[in-house]
């Protein structure tokens, strides 16, 4: 029998309701990606709050490989802004004619606006784990930093706090800018604030730039 301090937790076997049910496809629906953000602050409860999501995350061998770095300093973040920008107008240069006037209307990060800034980060070498489950997929690190990010995302929304991902950047200046170890691969840079409104809908979809598919269209039976 194991008694000792490595012994199992024990827990009751847990159903849940069915209004939380509801409740959770609630807050599937209202997970928005944030832009648009109040300068008002987000109390340090509530931001350690979001934070400690991550420690229940899925990780490939339990290697819990999410590192997460707090940009407060001005000058980091306005080099993370400098960086959005030079990216940004790239990317408005490859869009067509018909596409980049629309593109150049889209806001495509709430930088400037959202009080708290959080770099993600992968740690690629780290030994925790002891290499299980990255053999054949080492991409699975960094699945599951996306994991971790995810449930920070859902965590956020639930507190009404806004959480928005910007990926219009050059990650080498990120890790560059804000000093982290070469191992370390940038996976999200996020934004985190109140936000300035709130929608269902996606608003890359209330701009006209795509349109959601049905999900049966991406099931495939074989």
């Amino acid at each position: 029998m194991n008694t000792g301090a490595d012994a199992p937790v024990a827990a009751p076997i847990r159903s849940f309701t069915s209004a939380f049910q509801r409740e959770l496809e609630e807050l599937f629906a209202w997970r928005r990606d944030v832009r648009r953000f109040l300068t008002d602050p987000v109390s340090e409860q509530d931001v350690q709050s979001i934070l400690s999501a991550v420690e229940t995350a899925p990780s490939v061998g339990l290697s819990e490989p999410w590192r997460i770095v707090r940009v407060e300093s001005n000058a980091k973040r306005e080099a993370v802004i400098s960086n959005f920008e030079h990216a940004n107008a790239e990317a408005l240069a490859t869009q067509d004619e018909d596409r980049a006037a629309l593109y150049a209307s889209l806001k495509l990060s709430g930088l400037r606006e959202a009080p708290i800034h959080l770099a993600v980060f992968c740690d690629e070498a780290g030994e925790q784990g002891h290499g299980l489950g990255v053999a054949t997929m080492p991409e699975m690190r960094r699945y599951s930093v996306v994991c971790a990010v995810m449930q920070m995302w859902l965590a956020a929304r639930a507190l009404g706090v806004g959480m928005g991902w910007v990926s219009i950047l050059d990650p080498d200046r990120v890790s560059k800018a804000l000093d982290v170890p070469a191992e370390w691969s940038l996976i999200a840079y996020l934004c985190l604030g109140w936000p300035e409104e709130n929608h269902l809908d996606c608003e890359l979809e209330r701009a006209g730039w795509e349109d959601r598919q049905r999900l049966k269209n991406r099931i495939i039976t074989r």
